[in-house]
């Protein structure tokens, strides 16, 4: 299984113009990916650098044909004159998808810093060897309090979701809400962070739980010793080059991990997107 990450940056690449049809030449020219899980993806957003306002969901699953796009909306609103406006994060997948969830992170108030909702895009797909579940999310850049508190959710979803691999399947509810799906207990968790490797709060979210496979970072299984490659700041002389962004797996999938790369040359937006790949 291939899979890319990329904060796309609504597409916006370093050259000031706003391209999604050459975000997704680049992942193409990555891999022949099957999943793909993108962060800051904006719709009826005017106001943001070179952005036109389109509903970007609908242009990436147009550009996307034979992948099931699955949109996680982190900030929905309603704004006098524009209307509706929408900014989150996508999950395309070539594996039939089994369940979809949508995690709304916490967001405690930082009155005099500029901070916004987050969440955490949950899909369940039967990948060949299985049911896997792929989680992308983008965390809080100005607010290491509410990236601490949003690092904590996202180790009891994971939690939460590997205790529902013991549910039993009840045959009188199957066509109903309440019917029995897999979980998805081999875990993949990608996204922007907003931190880098050293901080507390990556070493939190590896950190033990009781009858739980562990997340683990994908980079040193690949690479041991070997420190992160940036993954922002690379074609920005005036910004630090930093590791921000993160594919984690659960202990139990660590040993299929086989590749995992950075993809440094392009300038398709202010991130670079990672590449990782899995083997049976």
């Amino acid at each position: 299984m291939k899979l890319i990450t990329w904060n796309i940056q609504w597409g916006l690449g370093m050259d000031g113009r706003v391209d999604l049809p050459r975000i997704v030449r680049t992942a193409r020219d990555m891999a022949d990916f099957d999943v793909l899980c993108l962060q800051e993806v904006t719709d009826n957003y005017p106001g943001l650098p070179g952005n036109d306002g389109s509903n970007q969901f609908d242009a990436l699953q147009a550009l996307l044909p034979g992948y099931r796009a699955i949109d996680g909306v982190a900030v929905d609103r309603e704004t006098p004159g524009l209307g509706r406006q929408r900014f989150g994060n996508m999950i395309f997948s070539r594996y039939p998808v089994l369940q979809v969830l949508r995690h709304q992170l916490p967001w405690p108030a930082e009155p005099t810093l500029p901070t916004m909702p987050r969440l955490a895009l949950e899909a369940v797909l039967l990948a060949p060897d299985g049911a896997l579940r792929v989680t992308t999310t983008h965390l809080e850049y100005y607010s290491a309090r509410q990236r601490e508190a949003q690092i904590d959710m996202l180790r009891r979803v994971h939690a939460d979701a590997c205790s529902h691999a013991a549910d039993v399947v009840q045959a009188h509810k199957i066509g109903s809400p309440f019917e029995t799906r897999p979980s998805g207990q081999r875990a993949i968790l990608t996204g922007d962070f907003n931190c880098t490797p050293e901080d507390a709060a990556v070493a939190r979210l590896q950190a033990l739980q009781a009858d739980v496979p562990a997340y683990v970072d994908a980079w040193p299984l690949v690479h041991p010793r070997q420190p992160h490659l940036p993954t922002v700041g690379q074609h920005d002389p005036a910004a630090p080059k930093r590791c921000l962004d993160f594919i984690f797996v659960s202990s139990d999938l660590a040993p299929q991990v086989r590749t995992l790369g950075v993809q440094a040359d392009t300038h398709a937006s202010d991130h670079q997107p990672l590449l990782l790949e899995i083997h049976p």
